[in-house]
């Protein structure tokens, strides 16, 4: 497996408003905990919820990521401890209700 870079790309809502306030922002990479695993992103999907958020009308749950994004597309890098259903390299799509950023 190749090496995961230690930072990554997200797009931020900077200030609640229209899609111009939509962001890129440098993260640390997530690293998976027990049960999780960690996907790079190849395509992200934007729902009504997204845009709800992204004006101000819909602040994530408590817990919640505040980065916008529920649908994602991509392939599975890492697994976090106890996962077995999966594994590195396969492909996924996933209605994501958390995301985990640390």
């Amino acid at each position: 497996m190749a090496r995961l870079p230690e930072t990554m790309t997200a797009i931020e809502i900077s200030v609640p408003g229209g899609p111009e306030v939509l962001k890129p922002k440098v993260l640390a990479t997530p690293k998976p905990g027990p049960g999780q695993m960690l996907v790079r992103v190849a395509a992200a999907g934007v729902n009504r919820p997204d845009v709800a958020q992204r004006s101000g009308a819909y602040p994530p749950p408590p817990g919640a990521s505040p980065l916008p994004g529920l649908e994602i597309a991509g392939e599975v890098v890492l697994l976090g401890d106890g996962v077995t259903r999966w594994r590195n390299g396969d492909e996924v799509c996933a209605l994501v209700g958390r995301v985990h950023i640390d």
